[in-house]
């Protein structure tokens, strides 16, 4: 009986046991991926390319989506963006509804790495266009050639774009790069392009160079002349333009496929001697081919041996011509400054390949534009150059301290500094 109650008494005495609250499990919000100016996340993403034969409605209709609602979009996306312009293999992406429909609520086309075109038309349907941020970032180079500048660049994994803006931009008219010896040596100061921060998007621009040819040393810095028709230029340390009057070629990135001969033999006329007054340069088709210099159209036609041409005249003394061009974009009256797109290469008239016949004429006769001792570009004005020795000061010092130590280069070959974001 005693046993019972002290059991008893026990059982009372013990405390309820006492449950902890349970932890709310944290929950993790997935990371938000912003692009376009969307949230990802709110989306299902569909990215892929345009095909041949895709048009807006096309790739609308392949995914889901009903003729009479893809009929309303294009009929107010139309004074925004023509969209008969998508071109075969560039990018565009859908954002869908996130649901077993996965209906497309917005279509982002990229013509181009930098930019976009936008058709939302997840409530109301508006277009725009945008373009993605960009980061320029400043880096110093150095070499020393010992075959091409091509060469020494590919072997520092630089784009080959440097050396063609070194050669056909800066010193077109003050160093032969076909006659670089061993042991010229240089010095750059570019800034590199990227895209979202992590797309290279090439070479921007070139602040200042310096070249060692046959031991004689040739400065180049970059200078704003224009500030309202941003007209830039390259300028030695004294001020003097390295621009000549005429550009160098009228079409970035080709070769010269056959230069200016009066005994060249052509195999379309049996191979008898034809002079060739022009020199050619070879480019793809729908290049843009640009006035070498500032002047008035005076020809834009078509004749069976040009194909389509246009013809310039520059002054008294000078005038260019253009022949089969693919298309015209100027006619005659027009003035044209140098560097302006005139027309697109192609292969109308008498031609065998893509190509642009650039012919040269001075005091009306035709001539071999490369052994003319052509008139420099109009000199920085007095007014400027106090200006420009003031800016260009820090930068020859940071181009005189960059090193040409192949050692140093192995071990940092790119300095690189952060210029600017711009949005």
């Amino acid at each position: 009986m005693l046993i019972a109650v002290w059991l008893v008494a026990s059982c009372k005495e013990d405390p309820k046991p006492q449950i902890e609250p349970t932890e709310e499990l944290a929950v993790i919000q997935p990371e938000e991926v912003y692009e376009f100016g969307f949230n990802l996340n709110d989306f299902i993403v569909k990215r892929d390319t345009v095909r041949s034969g895709d048009t807006f409605g096309v790739i609308m209709e392949r995914n889901k989506l009903g003729y009479p609602k893809i009929y309303q979009i294009a009929e107010q996306a139309k004074s925004d963006f023509d969209i008969r312009s998508l071109q075969i293999g560039k990018p565009y992406t859908l954002l869908c509804s996130k649901d077993t429909l996965q209906e497309p609520k917005c279509f982002i086309y990229q013509p181009n790495k930098e930019e976009y075109v936008v058709i939302n038309f997840q409530d109301s349907i508006h277009t725009y266009k945008s373009r993605k941020p960009i980061t320029y970032v400043e880096k110093e180079l150095s070499g020393v050639i010992n075959n091409s500048i091509s060469q020494t660049l590919e072997e520092k994994g630089i784009s080959p774009r440097l050396a063609y803006k070194l050669a056909d931009e800066i010193y077109a008219w003050t160093i032969d790069f076909r006659r670089l010896q061993k042991g010229d040596r240089f010095k750059v100061i570019y800034t590199d392009k990227y895209i979202d921060d992590s797309i290279y998007g090439g070479i921007n621009e070139i602040k200042a160079a310096y070249f060692e040819h046959k031991s004689e040393p040739f400065y180049a810095f970059e200078f704003k002349t224009d500030t309202v028709k941003g007209i830039v230029d390259y300028f030695n340390e004294d001020a003097k333009n390295l621009r000549r009057a005429f550009l160098k070629a009228p079409v970035k990135f080709s070769r010269i496929s056959s230069r200016y001969n009066l005994r060249r033999r052509i195999a379309l006329y049996g191979n008898r001697i034809r002079p060739h007054k022009g020199t050619d340069f070879a480019a793809p088709v729908g290049t843009p081919i640009m006035a070498t210099a500032n002047g008035t159209v005076v020809k834009s036609s078509y004749t069976r041996g040009n194909g389509n041409y246009v013809k310039v005249k520059h002054n008294s003394v000078y005038s260019t011509q253009y022949l089969h061009m693919s298309k015209r974009k100027v006619k005659v009256g027009d003035f044209v400054k140098q560097g302006d797109v005139i027309g697109l290469v192609g292969m109308t008239g008498n031609t065998s390949g893509p190509h642009v016949c650039y012919r040269f004429w001075k005091n009306g006769s035709q001539v071999d534009p490369f052994k003319q001792k052509l008139p420099e570009a109009k000199p920085i004005s007095d007014s400027l150059k106090t200006r420009f020795l003031d800016a260009i000061a820090p930068v020859k010092l940071q181009l005189d301290n960059i090193s040409f130590a192949e050692e140093t280069l192995l071990e940092n070959p790119l300095e690189e500094n952060l210029i600017s974001q711009v949005q």
